[in-house]
């Protein structure tokens, strides 16, 4: 069993964990041309491509001119992204068997890196999935990444020792690996969706959703999930699942206070 999730906008190099080790990402020549392409842009041009404050273009006009493949000064991936996912991962309370296990089993998607195993060492960069960033003759970075990052993820997939792909990304960062299933048959990608009963209907909210994407990252890692029907045990803060909203390739679970009527 594989787990995707999505990158964190913002990150925090404070986290140092020298216990752990540090490994190359795999696509380090492609993010190269990436970051040269980025320091074509001015601060304005940034400002209108990423769609971010004037503060924070000139924030990352400077992360792309000092950006290096050398793993100096670089952190673990897992240890520095910030944002709701993560906290709910909770790197604080993993045991080092946690973080070998995640290293094997999870994928973080990255407009920059690709695809981010956790020990990878990155640098400080803000760079979205959907920037619309032309890039040698590719359109955007869906089209740049291409085929290759799903050839990689299936790769994954296989080492794991069977064919199941848990979708905890967001659909803007899984569009850059979606079709795993018309590549190889044998593949099967399980999307869990996190509800809750809001004005008369279900609802994914955001905020809560990215947070339950974070908890049952770590529920899979910490007791190292091999199967669906242990997926659907995950109950962490109130979520319980929901068979009759749920089909083959979409697992629901909605908060245990919500009582599903058909």
């Amino acid at each position: 069993m594989l787990i995707v999730i999505s990158p964190a906008k913002t990150l925090d190099f404070n986290k140092i964990n020298e216990t752990l080790p540090i490994s190359e990402p795999r696509f380090l020549e492609k993010s190269r041309i990436i970051i040269e392409e980025l320091k074509e842009y001015d601060s304005y041009s940034l400002t209108k491509l990423m769609k971010i404050s004037d503060k924070l273009a000139n924030l990352n006009k400077e992360r792309f001119e000092s950006w290096t493949e050398s793993l100096d000064e670089a952190r673990q991936c897992l240890l520095v992204f910030k944002g709701e996912a993560f906290r709910g991962i909770d790197v604080g309370s993993f045991k080092a068997e946690d973080f070998f296990y995640a290293n094997d089993h999870l994928r973080i998607l990255s407009g920059l890196y690709g695809i981010l195993s956790p020990f990878d060492g990155v640098h400080q960069y803000r760079l979205e999935m959907g920037t619309k960033i032309t890039i040698e003759n590719h359109k955007d970075l869906y089209s740049f990444w291409g085929d290759i990052l799903r050839e990689v993820i299936i790769e994954d997939i296989k080492n794991t020792g069977d064919n199941i792909l848990i979708n905890l990304a967001s659909k803007e960062y899984f569009k850059a690996i979606e079709g795993l299933e018309d590549i190889d048959d044998e593949i099967k990608v399980i999307t869990p969706v996190f509800k809750e009963y809001r004005n008369g209907q279900y609802k994914i909210i955001s905020t809560k959703a990215k947070r339950a994407r974070g908890l049952m990252t770590s529920f899979i890692i910490k007791n190292q999930i091999k199967s669906v029907e242990e997926l659907k045990k995950f109950n962490e803060e109130g979520y319980e699942f929901c068979e009759e909203m749920s089909n083959d390739s979409e697992l629901v679970f909605i908060l245990n206070d919500a009582i599903y009527v058909e």
